[in-house]
């Protein structure tokens, strides 16, 4: 049994069973990750994969379980190798954070900027994408951290962190009648054509929650995963926007005014995800007490190892 034989079973799961896809993502060949799969099974006396021809169409109920061992040994080899480079190299290494457009835009900027002035020769990668792909990322290794508002409790094999809670606010173009209000409510906006986060993306559970308490039903005329599209179509006067207060800069957005809805949605929490019993470096753990100070080391180290 080979490593190289775990990985391609992995990829080829994570590629849902497309051979050609995992041989891209591997730098092979589609026939090279047949023979090998092939191979591991005869080793193991059990068929890992079903197939129809060709074409690779199911996971076989004892290859499930060997697919879960198989990803649990790849986890311990990285880290494995993350000991040794620790200990080599305490201040070099890469470090991989998943996270949607919003925290990378608003909330990570001048945590980044701290971070790669005290580790200058840690390469620092930002992938972005929905709270369920980030996720993913994380699980599959792909990633360090996940940092989202949506999407991480659903992972089993991801420890949840609490960062810190926001709201929203609502955007409008200068003159706007919502501006006269005197105390905003969820019926006024209502009133309106709105622009908002798509339905995967930052709390939007929380908007559609509010709006159902009053028995409405919002005219969503547009949805965006960032909230600088969202802000550039309030300006063209397209409808009124629902956004983190965070993304809101009253120095830059001036085609934009905002109007304060804390007291219209609940509050959302932002998290970070760690893929449970993994090994973290040490600048992983400052980068984290960055970004949530209340998280140290030795808190983050609790979470990680507690059972259940």
């Amino acid at each position: 049994m080979k490593l190289q034989q775990l990985r391609y079973i992995c990829e080829v799961a994570r590629q849902n069973l497309n051979l050609s896809s995992a041989a891209e993502v591997l730098h092979t060949s589609q026939p090279g990750i047949s023979k090998q799969i092939r191979s591991l099974e005869e080793e193991l006396g059990v068929d890992i994969l079903v197939r129809h021809g060709k074409r690779v169409v199911a996971v076989t109920e004892p290859g499930k379980a060997i697919l879960d061992i198989a990803q649990r040994i790849l986890k311990d080899v990285e880290n494995l190798k993350q000991v040794g480079e620790q200990f080599t190299e305490e201040d070099k290494g890469r470090l991989t954070i998943a996270t949607t457009h919003t925290q990378a835009r608003y909330a990570l900027p001048q945590i980044i900027q701290r971070f790669t002035k005290r580790y200058p020769e840690v390469r620092l990668s930002l992938r972005q994408g929905s709270p369920t792909q980030i996720s993913e990322m994380v699980a599959s290794g792909e990633a360090d951290i996940a940092i989202a508002t949506e999407a991480i409790e659903l992972y089993e094999d991801l420890v949840m962190l609490p960062c810190y809670e926001w709201n929203r606010c609502v955007l409008v173009q200068p003159g706007h009648p919502l501006l006269k209000v005197k105390k905003l409510t969820v019926e006024a906006i209502a009133a309106f054509p709105i622009i908002t986060y798509d339905f995967a993306f930052t709390g939007r559970s929380k908007i559609n929650q509010a709006f159902s308490d009053k028995g409405l039903t919002p005219n969503v005329v547009l949805t965006a995963i960032d909230a600088d599209v969202i802000k550039t179509y309030v300006e063209l006067g397209l409808g009124v926007g629902i956004v983190a207060m965070m993304a809101y800069d009253p120095k830059r957005d001036t085609h934009v005014r905002a109007i304060d809805a804390s007291h219209l949605f609940a509050p959302s929490t932002t998290r970070i995800g760690i893929r449970k019993n993994s090994y973290l470096r040490g600048y992983t753990y400052d980068f984290i007490e960055m970004f949530a100070p209340h998280l140290t080391r030795d808190v983050v180290n609790d979470a990680m190892h507690t059972k259940g």
